[in-house]
């Protein structure tokens, strides 16, 4: 990971002051009972987000001119956020929300960062990005042209129908990013996207999904989206233009959630060494035995690996590239990797690793669910491959 010295002072005391904040107040609050299935409560995180507020920590990525830290000095802010599941609720940095507040940033009007953007910076409430769309309906899931969800121009506003599923934070966020395929003559069949003010009427959960993971306010939720009124100034960017704004937000997004993991992953690797340095079996301590030790330092090798992975693709973002091709690399042998480091780390824990009793537990399960959210690892690895055979085409029309 970056280095303390390799940034600038302003850097190092913000990662700093997070890690001291992280581990002394928020990791107390892991405990807390409204931290449910579907992700801490929103009381919860309102008052995490205040501490976090009192300290001059929320939102730290983002300067008080409004202009975003490099994608490398972010790194070491979010995964010093990272180290425990509740820290990146608490600064505000946490999917989708921080996602949310990169786009708009990019893509939003003056009056669409004023109304959306500024309030989500804030901290005064949380955002959601409708993508997704139900399997059994067919629709948009891993391949995005399935989309679905439709809108259709009536005079000055737009009207959106269809369904959504597993949109995280749904419930109780008071932002919505809605994608939605154009029927208009003008864009039929491009994507648009558009900002709502949450709750609607017309924008009914059907359900919160029962998933493996749990760190997010909200949960994932199936959305009902009926007739749903959009005043035409509020489409982010152009009609049709959709899918090429969500890359803006996605290659980032994906390693942004890298580097909140690794930190996660860190503490993870901290609580087992410290399990086997202290327990003691057949006359000696775990690490002493080497079934323990060298998955352990395995660990070691591969945290340090997962580091400069993520150092790479966040140098290749801070040139302006997309990072199309880097972050599907990043996040695929992150997340797996990571997932090897968190089943290693329970392991060595033996029955107290599966019980919640510490965060190893929940990392093991958060990173199950991070194979597949932000795009699967088949997905990225097919994505690739495709990319190898255009580069292979071009280079046999040079020969």
């Amino acid at each position: 990971m970056p280095q303390l010295s390799d940034v600038s002072p302003e850097v190092a005391d913000l990662s700093t002051r997070i890690e001291q904040f992280v581990r002394e107040t928020v990791a107390p609050f892991e405990h807390d009972r409204r931290c449910t299935s579907h992700g801490p409560s929103d009381e919860l995180a309102t008052e995490l987000r205040e501490l976090a507020r009192e300290r001059g920590l929320l939102t730290p990525h983002i300067r008080e001119d409004g202009s975003h830290y490099s994608h490398l000095e972010t790194v070491l802010l979010l995964r010093k956020s990272g180290l425990s599941p509740l820290g990146p609720i608490a600064c505000h940095v946490m999917a989708p929300d921080e996602g949310n507040m990169y786009l708009l940033g990019k893509v939003g009007s003056p009056d669409i960062k004023e109304r959306f953007l500024a309030p989500l910076v804030a901290g005064n409430g949380r955002s959601a990005f409708f993508m997704t769309e139900p399997a059994e309906d067919g629709g948009a899931g891993s391949d995005p042209s399935l989309m679905q969800t439709t809108c259709k121009r009536e005079g000055n506003h737009w009207v959106i129908n269809g369904r959504k599923a597993f949109i995280t934070g749904a419930e109780g966020a008071q932002v919505g990013i809605i994608m939605a395929k154009s029927t208009d003559a003008d864009s039929e069949g491009g994507a648009c996207l558009f900002l709502v003010d949450l709750p609607d009427p017309a924008v009914v959960t059907e359900r919160v999904l029962e998933t493996i993971d749990s760190s997010m306010p909200g949960g994932h939720a199936v959305i009902a989206i009926d007739n749903l009124r959009v005043p035409a100034d509020q489409m982010l960017g152009d009609a049709g233009e959709g899918f090429k704004y969500a890359q803006i937000r996605l290659a980032p997004a994906r390693l942004t959630h890298c580097m909140r993991w690794l930190g996660l992953a860190d503490r993870a690797q901290e609580i087992a060494v410290d399990y086997a340095c202290k327990r003691m079996a057949f006359g000696k301590a775990l690490i002493d035995h080497e079934g323990v030790g060298f998955m352990l330092a395995q660990n070691t090798i591969d945290l340090k690996a997962c580091g400069l992975m993520i150092d790479w693709c966040a140098a290749v973002l801070d040139t302006g590239e997309l990072g199309t091709a880097e972050s599907s690399m990043a996040k695929t042998f992150v997340s797996e990797t990571l997932f090897q480091v968190a089943d290693r780390c329970v392991q060595t824990m033996g029955g107290t690793g599966v019980t919640g009793d510490t965060i190893v537990e929940q990392l093991f399960r958060e990173i199950r669910a991070f194979r597949i959210y932000d795009g699967p690892t088949e997905v990225h690895k097919w994505s690739l491959a495709k990319k190898l055979k255009r580069d292979w085409r071009a280079a046999q029309s040079e020969v």
